[in-house]
């Protein structure tokens, strides 16, 4: 307290290059000087400078916890952010296992469709060159049905002409005879 009124006083040393007496009240610099010395030892004695510096520690305090909430606020983004990152890896490896099991997975399909097709083109084949063989033996069998119904015409009509009659009427005898027998 002894060095605050020193720096006052010594703050006050301008007056005394002043003409004329300094210490007498007719001197305005005398009682300013005064009424400044009274006026800092009111506000030592309110303890004004007291209550300033704690309002303005409390101001620091207030301000330290602040920084110190900020700083753990960081913290935590940052332990956030960094979880996210370790998520986002974790994601994107999952995703490249996934693309290559699907690559996986449509190669195996690609193959089995490739079988499938192979498989069913060897069966279609088999049923188409089926249906050749039953085609030609179909046409075989009308070729020869028609071969028979004219080779029976025409034996009919070479028959017809140089038979007569009466060997016809033989014939016909002769063959109701022999189915005849056969039956019973």
């Amino acid at each position: 307290m002894k060095k605050l009124i020193f720096l006052f006083t010594a703050a006050a040393s301008p007056a005394f290059a002043a003409s004329g007496s300094f210490f007498s009240l007719g001197n305005t610099n005398f009682v300013v000087s005064i009424a400044f010395l009274l006026f800092i030892g009111v506000l030592i004695y309110f303890k004004v400078p007291g209550i300033v510096s704690g309002h303005l520690d409390k101001r620091a305090d207030g301000i330290k916890s602040d920084l110190d909430e900020a700083r753990a606020l960081r913290e935590e983004a940052q332990t956030i952010l960094a979880s996210y990152e370790r998520k986002q890896e974790e994601v994107k490896d999952q995703a490249q296992r996934i693309i290559e099991a699907a690559k996986v997975e449509a190669a195996t399909a690609a193959e089995i469709a490739k079988e499938d097709l192979k498989a069913s083109i060897a069966r279609r084949l088999a049923a188409a060159e089926d249906q050749i063989v039953s085609a030609q033996s179909s046409a075989v069998k009308a070729v020869r049905d028609r071969a028979v119904v004219v080779a029976v015409a025409a034996a009919g009509d070479v028959i017809a002409k140089q038979m007569s009659a009466a060997e016809g009427n033989k014939l016909i005898e002769a063959a109701i005879a022999d189915v005849d027998a056969k039956l019973h």
